[in-house]
């Protein structure tokens, strides 16, 4: 149950962010916007799960030097990921440019899915 609440906050957060930055995309409409949106949450959950570990692992140093805002970037290389095997895939979403777009949607990112996981109950008594 946590797991298809948290690709849910994925999916909203990223439609945030398509929704605020003409930078990224998600394409499709009706049905097939809502089934790309979910497969690029699903992308995004399991890259954030596998692979931000061992960035957040590597980056360390920098992470502490900045005190905590290289996260920002981090999660930028995340959403910028997503967009690369997103295109593997087949799907329709896009990020244009790293600075710009990845950076501020990994903060709206950030944001909406801070929100959202106050929302969500976290399954815990």
């Amino acid at each position: 149950m946590k797991m298809i609440l948290t690709i849910i906050a994925d999916a909203v957060a990223i439609w945030v962010a398509a929704y605020l930055l003409d930078g990224i995309e998600i394409g499709g409409s009706g049905s097939s916007f809502y089934l790309t949106l979910l497969a690029v949450a699903v992308i995004f959950g399991v890259l954030n799960a596998i692979v931000k570990p061992i960035l957040q692992l590597l980056s360390l140093p920098l992470i502490v030097l900045t005190l905590g805002l290289f996260l920002f970037i981090v999660n930028a290389i995340m959403l910028s990921l997503t967009s690369w095997l997103s295109g593997l895939v087949g799907l329709d979403f896009h990020v244009d440019s790293f600075f710009w777009d990845s950076v501020l949607g990994a903060i709206i990112v950030s944001a909406v899915s801070l929100v959202v996981d106050m929302v969500l109950p976290d399954g815990r008594d």
